[in-house]
């Protein structure tokens, strides 16, 4: 997404600007990596695997975002985390969108269906995800 796409989401109210924070980007990492080590409990139940999983890519995903941009945009509703936060080919951030339309169907229409090896890929691409952000905070 470009910066003026990034600047019309801030003036239609869907993003608000704000100066960049690096200590909340280690914030959210650290969150992102407490929701990973939570989606890698086998004692948990699927669903809460799941959604944890999600949480950890999707906290990354956001400090991604912030560090990425000239200044730091937060969502002022959940909305998908664009594409050029990262050089990441689209078959990784498919996996990441098809996490997030399970995620909705879970929340709003109280349905999910995932198995394990889904929680298996989307833990092994929240923790890429992760590392290549604690990198870019480096």
């Amino acid at each position: 997404m470009s910066l003026p796409a990034l600047d019309n989401l801030v003036r239609i109210g869907q993003l608000k600007a704000e100066p960049r924070n690096a200590a909340e980007a280690r914030r959210m990492l650290a969150m992102a990596r407490t929701r990973l080590e939570d989606a890698r409990l086998v004692n948990l139940s699927i669903e809460g695997r799941f959604t944890s999983a999600y949480n950890a890519a999707h906290a990354a995903a956001l400090t991604a975002a912030s560090l990425a941009w000239l200044s730091q945009r937060k969502p002022i509703h959940r909305v998908p985390v664009p594409h050029a936060s990262l050089n990441w080919p689209a078959p990784r951030w498919r996996v990441l969108d098809a996490a997030h339309q399970k995620r909705n169907l879970a929340e709003y229409e109280g349905f999910l269906e995932v198995d394990e090896s889904a929680i298996t890929e989307l833990c092994d691409l929240a923790g890429s995800l992760i590392a290549e952000v604690s990198k870019m905070l480096e």
